[in-house]
């Protein structure tokens, strides 16, 4: 049974989740009624009006203890004043799952040693903004426990309850907007926390952080329901198989391999490009993927999520006509109260647990901004009173890190690949919200403002960016060498940038010029363009597979390619089309340059020539003309004179680069 939070680990593991086909968001049925509960090892209670506690009987003393408090509660904890029918043994055998009335949507094997459903019933004492303070006259619920707001200006509102102040008043953080409360309206303790809907009828929706459905296709008919709390995984439970997981990016697969199973991070600042890139993994990633994914938006633009919805509908990841479906979406974005921001991760992280125990998917769960989860925490922090830590944060900034990122995790059933932006204030590394979220990573993608104001993107920096599995026994010798040779070189690049910068590429050692060469090439075709942001570069998306990066940057660091310039080397995919652009350039620097509109200027030009050439066709006053007339993009008729050009123009071009 689940006591709050805890789970008893004796039970089988689906027992934890709700099995019922209604929805959720039926306020009074959610109260009213009785669970529908599994048949193994339950006590069933019974009644069709009263609800009762619902308990395991181990041994007589419990069962004749139990027995008499359930018959001393008949009178005072019925909801209507009719009368109740006679009361069974509850832990008599043959006795039905339900007893009378319709299933609630409590959670099954999720029993509470209070009254599971009881009507509690409170008036609100206080409204602090998104916080609520509620008076109980008879009894308090339980920390964590969610309350419903009665004739909510807004509909359906939850209240969590956070802390418990004394004289029977409890204090709650709304998951939705507060406006129109007034003191002395009804409030009624659900008896249980949270709870959303889970399983495949999910897929294709977008709910908010109560389970509701925003994306206006009606209501979500589940049955299967889980709390947003939850315990980690045990131990003995856990896999450790490092596998690496494939995301088509150079940068990425070569220097911070992703781990099949893990917990990855993007940091940067703002504006560098955390929301591109991870739309670019659930592009090559998601959609190749067999199983599901989950994305939590929390706290970012409302106009990404909705944009990232339709392309989801245009790509087939999202159907809507059938049940086909992949992706579930999970938003509470930054016009949401800090209650829903705080709590919409764990919701989106509930969905993906479902599909990882019970389902055995291998899920991806995609989180965009993790830094937005701990930045709610610190303004609930400080609207209920507590003293602040470093920069202002929550003290408990480190537990509520820790107890999110460690249900993120690989059992023996399936695993959750997590993928988490993580904004950077100040490209400050060392603020404690990015410092809390490093510890619990497997990889790290650390985006650099420098780089992007080189336009190099993916804006990586290949220096700060690390993981775990960068690792001969994982990723094969081969790639392990190719990607320190490759950070050695950088880093020897980067260490005499002051030198250059003071004295000039002169001052340098011929090793050092060939260190520089490479290395400037290298971080060009670290460059690489993107699918989803085609429409705004222009570039066709490339997808690069491991082997090739691989092979590409070793051939880079064998001098193959000293005599290619380096813009042959920006915004490519993989080395062969590296090779096609440098002949590409090579052939227009020849004159032979693609100049598709150049017939029809030609035809207006040549019609003015003609008429200079009949007087005379000096050679001499020919040439200059030529001269005038490249800019234009004008071929000049002779074959000779070009290659002459070119000759001469070879040469300081080349000292240049």
């Amino acid at each position: 049974m689940r006591v709050g939070s805890k789970v008893d680990k004796n039970r089988h593991q689906p027992s934890k989740y709700l099995r019922h086909a209604r929805s959720l968001h039926g306020s009074l049925s959610l109260y009213d009624k009785r669970d529908d509960k599994d048949d193994d090892d339950k006590c069933k209670k019974p009644t069709d009006e009263c609800e009762f506690e619902e308990e395991t009987c181990e041994d007589e003393e419990e069962k004749a203890a139990l027995k008499a408090h359930v018959g001393a509660g008949k009178a005072e904890k019925c909801i209507i004043e009719e009368p109740c029918e006679p009361v069974p043994d509850p832990c008599e055998e043959g006795v039905p799952a339900v007893v009378g009335g319709t299933p609630s949507k409590g959670g099954g094997g999720t029993a509470q040693k209070t009254l599971v459903g009881k009507r509690r019933e409170g008036v609100i004492h206080a409204v602090i903004g998104p916080v609520i303070d509620v008076y109980f006259p008879d009894e308090v619920p339980e920390v964590l426990n969610a309350l419903d707001v009665m004739d909510a200006p807004i509909g359906h509102l939850v209240l969590e309850v956070f802390h418990h102040l004394g004289n029977n008043i409890v204090r709650s953080v709304a998951m939705d907007s507060t406006e129109g409360l007034r003191r002395g309206q009804r409030v009624v303790d659900t008896g249980y926390p949270i709870r959303v809907p889970v399983g495949k009828a999910v897929l294709g929706r977008i709910i908010n952080v109560v389970g509701d459905p925003i994306d206006e296709r009606g209501e979500i008919k589940s049955e299967f329901y889980s709390f947003i709390h939850n315990d980690a995984p045990e131990l003995e439970e856990l896999s450790v198989k490092p596998e690496i997981l494939a995301t088509g990016i150079k940068v990425i697969d070569l220097l911070a391999p992703y781990v099949k199973g893990g917990k990855i991070g993007l940091f940067g600042g703002a504006g560098v490009g955390k929301t591109v890139l991870i739309m670019e993994l659930i592009n090559n990633i998601a959609k190749s993927h067999g199983g599901y994914s989950v994305f939590v938006g929390a706290g970012e633009r409302t106009r990404e999520g909705n944009d990232l919805y339709y392309e989801m509908i245009e790509s087939k990841v999202i159907s809507i006509d059938d049940d086909k479906s992949k992706v579930a979406l999970v938003y509470g974005q930054m016009n949401e109260p800090p209650g829903a921001r705080s709590r919409v991760v764990l919701t989106g992280l509930t969905i993906a647990e479902y599909f990882r125990d019970i389902d055995g998917q291998d899920v991806l769960l995609f989180i965009d901004n993790i830094f937005r989860f701990t930045q709610a925490g610190s303004e609930v922090s400080a609207l209920l009173g507590r003293i602040p830590s470093a920069v202002g944060y929550q003290p408990t900034l480190g537990t509520d890190m820790g107890t999110m990122q460690e249900r993120i995790t690989s059992t023996r059933n399936g695993s959750i690949t997590s993928v988490q932006a993580v904004y950077v204030p100040a490209d400050d590394l060392t603020d404690p919200a990015p410092a809390a979220t490093f510890s619990h990573l497997d990889a790290t993608t650390v985006l650099s403002r420098p780089i992007a104001e080189l336009g190099i993107y993916p804006a990586v920096d290949p220096l700060d960016s690390s993981s775990r599995i960068l690792d001969p026994d994982i990723v094969g010798e081969e790639h392990y060498n190719v990607a320190r040779a490759v950070q050695k070189t950088l880093q020897g690049y980067k260490s005499l940038q002051d030198i250059i910068a003071i004295l000039g590429m002169d001052e340098l050692s011929e090793e050092d010029k060939l260190t520089v060469a490479r290395a400037r090439k290298m971080q060009r075709f670290l460059s690489q363009p993107f699918q989803v942001a085609e429409v705004f570069t222009g570039h066709p998306g490339k997808i690069v597979p491991v082997e090739k990066s691989v092979d590409g940057f070793k051939r880079l660091l064998n001098g193959e390619y000293d005599d290619i310039p380096e813009i042959a080397f920006y915004m490519v995919g993989d080395v062969d089309e590296v090779l096609a652009k440098a002949n590409q350039l090579a052939t227009s620097m020849s004159g032979g340059g693609p100049a598709k509109p150049a017939p029809k200027k030609e035809e207006k030009k040549e019609e003015a020539k003609p008429a200079e050439a009949k007087d005379g066709k000096p050679e001499e006053h020919k040439k200059p003309e030529e001269k005038e007339a490249k800019p234009p993009k004008v071929e000049p008729p002779k074959a000779e004179t070009p290659k002459a050009e070119a000759t001469k123009d070879k040469d300081p071009k080349d000292k240049k680069k």
